[in-house]
């Protein structure tokens, strides 16, 4: 029976749509110490999460291999990685979790090659490097302040100190290495690069010989080796990328469904119709009039009342 992983928006609290979350700021014993600092293997469906060490250790599950990360030093968790934590007891630091996808577009634009760096798990040694420590957090706490207060223009602030934080994470790689992963990193790294192609052609519908001839191995061993890593088929890999996407262009575009369903690849509303409410247990339109309700809600806690299905 293939393994079952846990999503979640923050650990121990279920997961929102990637559309809902902007940042998060906390400090690792927060959350860690309610659950005897062992947070156990799970993953964000659409969040990346920056975690610095400035006191003691953890042991790191990084999609199935373990790393040693001792402070001081930096961990850069991408969303849907497999990722879990045992930290020593008297470990301290900040963590940031921020929607992913926002922080890419805005590196597409102000920096490309900054791609690499948020989509890429990390683990890096601040050994020896007190400079670099010390640039670090004068930006880690800049967003503690934005995410406590409710001033103008929180998000661009929050969004712009991220961006900031990951051009320095950026700098730091080609300072040091990131800390060696097992042998199983292969693994993880083909699951990477098969995430990068379905982003790149996840619209196109390919067949998944177009995906596993890309990595040099046989669909059957590429559908393996997600349910291993992932707990996840191949397929189901896919599916999710387009509900994500079908879920964001549905709250933030006015397109039509069956324009939504057009640029998404489906050969018509109906089909299109068909498979969203399949995977997410209701029609599009359905869905985005409740997202859009509960986004205009007064209520202070109206985005937290609709939390569609996910996969």
């Amino acid at each position: 029976m293939a393994r079952v992983i846990p999503n979640y928006s923050l650990y121990g609290d279920q997961a929102l749509p990637g559309w809902q979350l902007t940042f998060d700021f906390e400090w690792i014993p927060q959350r860690s110490r309610p659950y005897n600092w062992d947070i156990r293997p799970h993953t964000h469906d659409a969040f990346l999460q920056i975690l610095c060490l400035r006191n003691g250790s953890a042991e790191v599950l990084l999609e199935q291999g373990r790393v040693q990360a001792q402070a001081p030093c930096v961990l850069l968790i991408p969303a849907q990685t497999v990722h879990g934590f045992r930290f020593s007891t008297d470990v301290d630091g900040p963590v940031v979790t921020a929607a992913q996808r926002l922080l890419e577009s805005m590196a597409t634009v102000v920096m490309p090659e900054l791609l690499q760096t948020i989509r890429t798990p990390a683990v890096i040694s601040l050994a020896g490097m007190e400079r670099e420590l010390e640039s670090l957090m004068p930006l880690f706490l800049a967003l503690e302040r934005e995410s406590r207060g409710q001033a103008i223009g929180r998000v661009a602030a929050g969004v712009s100190l991220l961006t900031a934080l990951l051009v320095q994470i950026a700098r730091l790689r080609h300072i040091e290495q990131s800390a060696p992963m097992s042998a199983n990193s292969r693994k993880a790294a083909k699951i990477e690069k098969f995430r990068a192609l379905v982003d790149e052609h996840f619209r196109q519908h390919l067949p998944m010989q177009a995906y596993a001839s890309q990595l040099g191995i046989t669909p059957g061993q590429l559908t393996r080796l997600c349910r291993e890593v992932l707990g996840m088929s191949s397929l189901d890999v896919i599916n999710a990328r387009l509900i994500h996407e079908a879920q964001r262009d549905l709250v933030y575009t006015r397109n039509s469904i069956k324009q939504l369903g057009h640029t998404l690849g489906f050969a018509d509303e109906a089909y299109f119709g068909r498979f969203f409410r399949k995977h997410t247990g209701l029609a599009p339109r359905e869905f985005r009039a409740r997202a859009l309700e509960a986004m205009l809600s007064p209520d202070a806690a109206g985005m937290q009342k609709f939390t569609p299905p996910t996969l």
